[in-house]
């Protein structure tokens, strides 16, 4: 029993601290992520960029090292959270998503919808999608969005899979490409997930800023 007690705060997982959803989770935490952040409005809080980068960093750790992951499973698990999540998204929209949205309360969801209206008048249906992947909460509400506005499921498919492809596998692959140039990368990873969250918030910052330039 004291055990037990002794080994219960290592089961703790801070969702919002990539390190600590991936040392507790290992890919399987990634794949649950995104599927939540693209497929479900309860995931928008979910750090999916610095999660999918701080994945590529424990990619490159040694075997020995404290959190050590595999880039193949990695990227299994981020290519199928990404692509069944952002359908899931756009399934949910078609079948009930006024309903779905109109029940959200929280005004960061509300604005991002704005925002994810925004983007799919400004660029179109393809390039909308694919854009909404780099653009926090706007990856989340836009999957939804795009079923509610009966984008062709055709359409919809090709280019969140094009989208998906792109961040989910570039992202840790840019990670794991800093990690085994940079010795001992597990010891910079708090600053590291810092500048890749800031970095993250640039595209919802600027095309915030867009919008607020267009005339109503």
């Amino acid at each position: 029993m004291t055990a037990m007690l002794m080994r219960a705060p290592t089961l703790a997982v801070n969702l919002l601290d990539p390190h600590s959803l991936l040392a507790a989770l290992g890919a399987l935490g990634v794949f649950l992520a995104l599927f939540a952040e693209t497929g479900l409005l309860i995931g928008f809080f979910l750090p999916g960029d610095s999660l999918l980068f701080t994945a590529g960093l424990l990619c490159a750790t040694s075997a020995t090292a404290t959190v050590h992951l595999s880039l193949p499973t990695v990227l299994l698990a981020a290519v199928a959270g990404a692509l069944t999540g952002a359908q899931t998204g756009y399934l949910l929209g078609r079948s009930g998503g006024h309903a779905l949205l109109a029940r959200t309360n929280r005004p960061r969801v509300r604005e991002a919808t704005e925002r994810a209206r925004t983007v799919l008048d400004r660029y179109g249906a393809g390039k909308a999608i694919v854009l909404a992947r780099f653009i926090p909460l706007v990856r989340t509400v836009l999957n939804p969005l795009a079923g509610i506005l009966r984008v062709p499921a055709r359409v919809f498919t090709l280019w969140q899979v094009v989208g998906g492809l792109v961040w989910s596998l570039g992202i840790p692959l840019a990670g794991y490409a800093l990690g085994s140039r940079v010795p001992n990368i597990d010891q910079y990873l708090l600053p590291i997930i810092a500048v890749i969250v800031i970095a993250s918030l640039v595209p919802a910052a600027l095309e915030l800023r867009r919008a607020q330039r267009v005339p109503r």
